[in-house]
């Protein structure tokens, strides 16, 4: 390398204005990374004082320095102390291998599996088996004006948070939460980083290698790893459409003692069932015979209309968080990138809880949190949310249509939710291979339970089923079948 400086020919170049709709500190970063590029300003060449350049250009001070400062960071320019700016090496690093985001042919099918290939969506693969809602359904603009307005506070967000969560949206939890009829105080709420981190917290809290906790058959996938990486055997109870079978359920707590029972009351996934009132206090009253936890996990609570609609019960509304935990958060509906979720206790468990939080992660992130209280606060939520189940409520029926209509079977038709749960008549595990190859990812039934073991059973999301090749493809592969 060369430490040259550039000639003085650098005071021939076209001069900045400010009549053009870029600023002076643009001009100058197109200036250098137009010579850059064109190989006039080569690497290791040093660039003009930030006072020379100033005076020949007739700028200020302030305006180079901003403009060196954008260079550095986009990797055009290094800055070396007590010597100045210098054009950096712009040679490309040859890389071993490049990352493909396209979906991945798979020896065998599980979890994690399909996890990884639902964060490599592309524009040309088509995710009917993913658990989000797609972008276009969630309001962007919602959340960006939050963002805005929190940004334009005089409020210090260079610090930790508050670690049991930020006070004033704990607060809005608590009205949230008596909607429900679940009376909890502020300190009886902590904040989490979405509710895969709230089962995380509640889960070390509880569990010990050998113990045993519940969870529907089928359920929601995620925690089965989770669970057994903290060395708990994970029993599933098979699930009715009104909740679990509790005959069943009784047999098998009599035989493990459990220590947790994870159910989604509201909207399981993946059948979209609802719990009834009857089977919540047999569970209640089997839970208090046998000593274990319920966790109520209640993600999708916000896609259901309402009890004054579609009977809803809660755990938690009749037992009022005594021996039932609840998690609550927003990802569904709101946006997956927030990441808030929460949990609702007893207030010693909480307490316990809340330490656990803190020895993980000591904080959650405040300036997401104060986002979402804004949104909450002013009301604007409410009006989304009616407005997704209204979209939910527009495509289920025709879905479901389609899919009888080319010969699946869908054993309960629920009347709210975003999931369906149908029996294809074939192993959905060679099925899913081969939606892979078509560009299409499936969720296989196997996935959903806790033997993993082969299923004619598929979760679909009738929200990204608007493809109408989905329908084609499944039609000609089970004609093959």
């Amino acid at each position: 390398m060369t430490n040259t400086p550039i000639s003085t020919s650098i005071s021939a170049a076209t001069p900045l204005s400010r009549e053009y709709a870029a600023t002076l500190v643009e001009q100058i970063v197109q200036l250098v990374t137009s010579r850059v590029e064109d190989k006039v300003w080569r690497a290791g060449i040093r660039m003009p004082s930030i006072r020379r350049f100033a005076e020949q250009y007739g700028v200020s001070r302030f305006t180079v320095v901003e403009a060196y400062d954008r260079l550095v960071a986009s990797g055009l320019l290094e800055s070396r102390r007590g010597s100045g700016f210098y054009v950096r090496d712009q040679t490309p690093v040859v890389t071993p291998q490049v990352r493909s985001t396209a979906p991945t042919i798979p020896r065998s099918l599980d979890v994690v599996w399909l996890i990884r290939n639902m964060f490599r969506q592309t524009a040309t693969h088509q995710m009917p088996g993913v658990g989000s809602l797609p972008s276009n359904w969630l309001d962007n603009e919602l959340v960006g004006n939050a963002l805005r307005s929190v940004a334009r506070q005089n409020i210090d967000l260079l610090q930790y948070g508050e670690p049991q969560g930020f006070l004033p949206l704990r607060q809005q939890l608590q009205r949230k939460l008596a909607e429900l009829d679940i009376a909890a105080t502020p300190d009886q709420i902590v904040t989490t980083t979405g509710v895969t981190q709230a089962l995380d917290i509640v889960a070390r809290h509880f569990v010990q290698p050998g113990d045993t906790v519940f969870v529907d058959d089928p359920a929601w996938f995620l925690m089965f790893g989770s669970f057994a990486m903290l060395g708990a055997n994970v029993v599933g109870i098979p699930r009715l459409p009104d909740g679990p079978d509790i005959a069943r359920l009784t047999e098998l707590a009599a035989l493990h003692r459990p220590r947790l029972f994870v159910i989604n009351s509201v909207l399981h996934n993946p059948t979209s069932t609802s719990l009834s009132a009857a089977k919540a206090f047999q569970m209640l009253k089997l839970a208090e015979q046998f000593d274990f936890m319920i966790v109520e996990d209640d993600i999708y609570c916000d896609m259901h209309p309402g009890h004054a609609i579609q009977p809803a019960t809660r755990i938690a509304t009749l037992d009022q968080l005594q021996r039932v935990i609840y998690l609550g958060g927003f990802s569904k509906t709101l946006a997956a990138s927030l990441r808030i979720g929460f949990i609702a206790a007893a207030p010693e468990l909480v307490r316990h809880l809340s330490d656990r939080k803190i020895l993980s992660t000591l904080t959650t992130t405040e300036l997401t949190e104060r986002v979402l209280y804004r949104i909450l606060s002013e009301g604007h939520y409410r009006k989304h949310a009616d407005r997704l189940r209204s979209k939910l409520d527009a495509v289920r029926d025709r879905t479901v249509r389609q899919m009888e209509r080319i010969g699946l079977q869908i054993p309960v038709q629920a009347p709210a939710g975003m999931f369906l749960w149908a029996d294809m008549g074939c192993d959905t595990n060679v099925l899913t291979t081969t939606a892979l190859e078509a560009s299409y990812l499936l969720a296989p039934g196997s996935l959903f339970s806790p033997n993993q073991l082969p299923s004619r059973f598929m979760r679909f999301n009738i929200a990204a089923m608007d493809d109408p090749g989905i329908v084609r493809f499944l039609q000609k592969a089970l004609d093959k079948a």
